[in-house]
C-alpha cells in the first residue's frame, strides 16, 4: 500500500511538472558540448617531413596519408604535366616492377594511390610495415618509363576529347578561367595542345621540383604503436632527398568591374549551367571564417536554404540550387551560387539567384535561420569526431592553416557565439551582387534573346560572349540561314543530292547498317534495319544482344533479351515523325521540320533542322558547303528525366551508289563511343522476322 501511495504521489508531481512546461516556446539551446580531441603524436625527419600518428585500436586497420602543401603551381603551356605525374606515380618503382607492385598490393588486400603532390594507402594493420615500405619506395623511387608515359598521355587526350561537348565540364573550365584568369594556377586548364607539349622529361622535372619533403606531412592513423611507426617511417623516408620547391610568380586575379552575364554557347545543352560568382579573400584563421560559413549555409547550403527553397520549391526551375564559399591561405578563392535550369527559365533563374545574394547582403537573416544553420554544423561536427580520420585532418589543418592549437576544441563555442549582425557583415564582405559574374553555359539559340533583356536593381545587365575556352567572341548569329531565304526542304533536298540523288534514294526498299566499335575492352556492335514503315535497332556487346528497339505499325517496344517492353504512346508518335529508309523522307512528307539556323559542328558551319515532339526532340545538322549530314542529336524527356544523345557523322563512303558515314562518334552524357561502318546492305538481308 505504501509503495502504491509513493508511486501515486510521484505521478502527481510529474504531472504538475509537465503542466508547467510552456510547449509553445522552443527550448533554449544548452551550452556547447565540451570537445576533447585526441592530439596526435608527432616527430620530424631531418629532410623536413613532418609525421603525425593517431593511435586507434578499435579495428585492425591503418591508413597512411602523405600531403605536400606547396603553393599553387602554374603549368602554363604544359598544363597537364601534374596530371600525368600523378598517373605515373604508383606504377611500381625502380626496385619493383609495376605488375609485381600491383599484384602484391592486391594480394595483401590493401590500396595505394597517388596524386601529383600526395599519396594514400590503407591496409590491415598486420601488413602496415610492408605497405608503408611499398608506398615510400613508389614515392621516393618512381618508375617513370616512356612506355607508361605514352599510355597515360593517350588516356588523358581521350578524356579531354570526351569532355569537348560535356556542358558541365565546359562550365567548370570557363567559370574558373573567368574568375582567376587563364594565367593563374586556378584558372588555367588542360587542352590537347598543352598535353602534346609535355614530354617524359617534363614529368620527371615536375616530380623533382614539387614532390619534395620540405612542405610534406605524413599522417598515420589506426591500429599502430607510435614507436613502431617512428622506427618504420624513419627507415623508409629518410632516403627522401631534402629539397625546397621553386617559387613561381603569377598575376593576381581581379574582380569584375560591374555585374554582368558571361555567356558560352553550347548548342547541345539541354539545360543551362548558371554560376553567379565573385572572388573571396577568406582564410580559416580569419575572425569571420565561421560567420562566412553560416552565411553561405543559410543562402545555399542545402535543401532548407534560400536558393533551394526559391528556385526549386517555389519556382520549380531546377532540381536544386546551392552555393559554396572557398578559403585559401595562398590567395583568393571564390564564392559561387549555382543551378542547372531549364532553357526557358535561364534568364529568370539568373535574376532570382542575384536577388537572393543581394538580400542576404542587405538584410539580416532571421534568428531561426541562424539557429538552424548552427544546428546543422554542430551535428556534422560531432558526428565527424567519431572518425579517426577527422582527428588527423584537424591536426593537419592546425599545422597547414596556422590555426590556434585550440581551434577545434573551441569550435562549437565560437560557432554558437556568432550573431545575426556578424553573419550579415560576413555576407557583405564575401558575397557580391554589384561586382558579380553570372556565368551561363547553355543553348544560345533558346536563351540569348531573354538573357539580353535581364535587369537587376534597375540596371540592364550587359551580356559578354565567350567560347568554350574562355576566349572573348562575338554574339552567335542564329538567323543567317533563314535570312538567306533557305528553307528546311532546301537543306534536306541538298542532302539527298549529296548522298546519291533523290531517284536513287526512292528506289531503296530496305536498308541494313552495321557499325562496330570498342568500349573498355568490350566489342560493341549496333545493327540497324529499316523499311519505309518499319525500324529495328539492336545493340550487341561481345556478340550478345543487350537491348533493342522495334517499331512497326502501331507497335513500339524495347527489347531486353527475350522480353518486350512497350514504350509510351507519345514516344511512338514522335518516332513516326522520322520513320523511313532515311529519316529525312518522313520529315519532308509530314512537314515537321523547322530550320533553326546555322551552328558550328567541328568548326564548320552547318544548317540545323529541329523536329519537335512530345517526348523526343531531334536535331539534324547538315554541312553548309557539302550538304552532308554531320550530326544528329536527340533530347528525350520522360518521367521527369532528361537524356541527351548525339552522334557526329564523318568520312562518308559510297556503297551501291549511296554515301554513308563510315565513322560515328556517339555520346551519351560524358561517355563517347566511336563506331565504324562494318556493313551497308541495300534492298536485301531484311525480312519480316527482323521486326519481331
Amino acid at each position: 500500500m505504501k509503495k502504491f501511495f509513493l508511486l501515486a504521489v510521484l505521478s502527481l508531481v510529474m504531472g504538475v511538472s509537465h503542466a508547467q512546461v510552456d510547449r509553445s516556446q522552443q527550448p533554449k539551446p544548452g551550452p556547447a558540448p565540451k570537445i576533447n580531441l585526441q592530439e596526435p603524436k608527432t616527430f620530424d625527419l631531418n629532410n623536413g617531413l613532418k609525421v603525425m600518428v593517431v593511435e586507434n585500436h578499435k579495428l585492425p586497420r591503418v591508413s597512411i596519408q602523405l600531403t605536400i602543401d606547396n603553393p599553387p603551381i602554374l603549368e602554363g603551356d604544359k598544363a597537364g604535366v601534374s596530371s600525368l605525374t600523378a598517373s605515373l606515380l604508383g606504377n611500381g618503382s625502380k626496385n619493383i616492377s609495376k605488375d609485381d607492385f600491383n599484384e602484391e598490393v592486391d594480394f595483401l588486400g590493401a590500396s595505394i594511390s597517388f596524386g601529383p603532390q600526395s599519396a594514400f594507402a590503407s591496409s590491415l594493420s598486420k601488413y602496415f610495415p610492408r605497405i608503408l615500405e611499398l608506398l615510400a619506395d613508389a614515392a621516393i623511387n618512381p618508375n617513370f618509363t616512356q612506355e607508361e608515359f605514352e599510355k597515360e598521355k593517350e588516356k588523358l587526350l581521350t578524356s579531354l576529347k570526351a569532355q569537348e561537348n560535356d556542358v558541365s565540364a565546359v562550365a567548370d573550365r570557363v567559370q574558373n578561367a573567368l574568375s582567376y584568369g587563364k594565367n593563374h594556377p586556378k584558372g588555367e586548364f588542360t587542352t590537347e595542345e598543352t598535353v602534346n607539349n609535355v614530354a617524359l622529361a617534363d614529368v620527371q622535372q615536375f616530380y623533382r621540383n614539387y614532390f619534395v619533403p620540405a612542405n610534406a606531412y605524413l599522417v598515420v592513423i589506426g591500429d599502430v604503436k607510435f614507436d613502431e611507426v617512428k622506427k618504420l617511417v624513419t627507415e623508409n623516408f629518410t632516403p627522401w632527398t631534402k629539397a625546397v620547391p621553386p617559387t613561381i610568380d603569377y598575376s593576381e586575379p581581379t574582380e569584375a568591374q560591374y555585374t554582368q552575364i558571361n555567356f558560352v554557347d553550347m548548342p547541345n545543352a539541354v539545360q543551362s549551367e548558371i554560376s553567379v560568382q565573385n572572388l573571396v579573400d577568406l582564410k580559416m584563421k580569419d575572425d569571420d571564417y565561421l560567420a562566412a560559413l553560416l552565411a553561405n549555409r543559410i543562402l545555399g547550403g542545402g535543401a532548407q536554404a534560400r536558393l533551394f527553397l526559391n528556385l526549386r520549391e517555389d519556382k520549380g526551375y531546377t532540381y536544386g540550387s546551392y552555393s559554396g564559399i572557398g578559403n585559401d591561405k595562398y590567395g583568393p578563392s571564390t564564392f559561387r551560387a549555382q543551378a542547372s535550369v531549364r532553357n526557358a527559365v535561364t534568364d529568370s533563374a539568373v535574376v532570382e539567384i542575384l536577388k537572393e545574394v543581394d538580400k542576404i547582403i542587405k538584410e539580416p537573416v532571421s534568428e531561426k535561420e541562424l539557429a538552424d544553420a548552427k544546428a546543422k554544423y554542430t551535428g556534422n561536427f560531432v558526428m565527424a569526431l567519431e572518425r579517426p580520420q577527422t582527428i588527423a585532418n584537424y591536426a593537419l589543418n592546425i599545422e597547414i592553416e596556422d590555426l590556434p592549437k585550440d581551434f577545434y576544441k573551441t569550435y562549437l563555442e565560437r560557432l554558437n557565439a556568432v550573431s545575426v549582425e556578424e553573419v550579415q557583415k560576413a555576407a557583405a564582405k564575401h558575397f557580391s551582387s554589384s561586382n558579380a559574374r553570372a556565368v551561363v553555359v547553355g543553348k544560345g539559340s533558346e536563351v540569348i534573346e531573354n538573357l539580353e533583356k535581364v535587369e537587376f536593381n534597375g540596371k540592364k545587365l550587359p551580356v559578354l560572349y565567350y567560347d568554350k575556352y574562355a576566349n572573348k567572341t562575338e554574339k552567335p548569329d542564329y538567323n543567317s540561314a533563314i535570312l538567306d531565304g533557305i528553307t528546311a526542304s532546301d537543306v534536306i533536298n541538298k542532302y539527298f543530292e549529296a548522298i546519291g540523288g533523290a531517284e536513287k534514294i526512292n528506289s531503296i526498299e530496305s536498308l541494313k547498317l552495321v557499325y562496330e566499335g570498342e568500349v573498355m575492352g568490350s566489342k560493341i556492335k549496333v545493327e540497324e534495319k529499316r523499311t519505309a514503315d518499319k525500324f529495328a535497332q539492336t545493340t550487341y556487346m561481345n556478340e550478345s544482344p543487350m537491348m533493342g528497339v522495334v517499331a512497326k505499325g502501331d507497335e513500339l517496344v524495347m527489347k531486353q533479351g527475350p522480353n518486350k517492353i512497350p514504350l509510351p504512346e507519345e514516344m511512338k508518335k514522335d518516332m513516326m515523325n522520322v520513320m523511313g529508309i532515311f529519316a529525312e523522307q518522313a520529315i519532308l512528307a509530314n512537314g515537321s521540320a523547322k530550320l533553326a539556323g546555322i551552328e558550328k559542328v567541328d568548326g564548320k558551319d552547318a544548317y540545323k533542322i529541329d523536329v519537335s515532339g512530345n517526348v523526343i526532340n531531334a536535331s539534324f545538322f547538315y554541312d553548309v558547303e557539302t550538304g552532308l549530314k554531320v550530326k544528329e542529336s536527340t533530347v528525350i524527356n520522360m518521367n521527369g528525366q532528361t537524356q541527351n544523345q548525339s552522334s557526329l557523322l564523318k568520312e562518308y563512303q559510297e556503297i551501291d551508289g549511296i554515301k554513308f558515314p563510315s565513322v560515328k562518334t556517339q555520346s551519351m552524357g560524358p561517355q563517347e563511343i566511336e563506331v565504324k561502318l562494318l556493313e551497308a546492305v541495300v534492298n536485301k538481308d531484311v525480312s519480316e522476322a527482323d521486326f519481331e
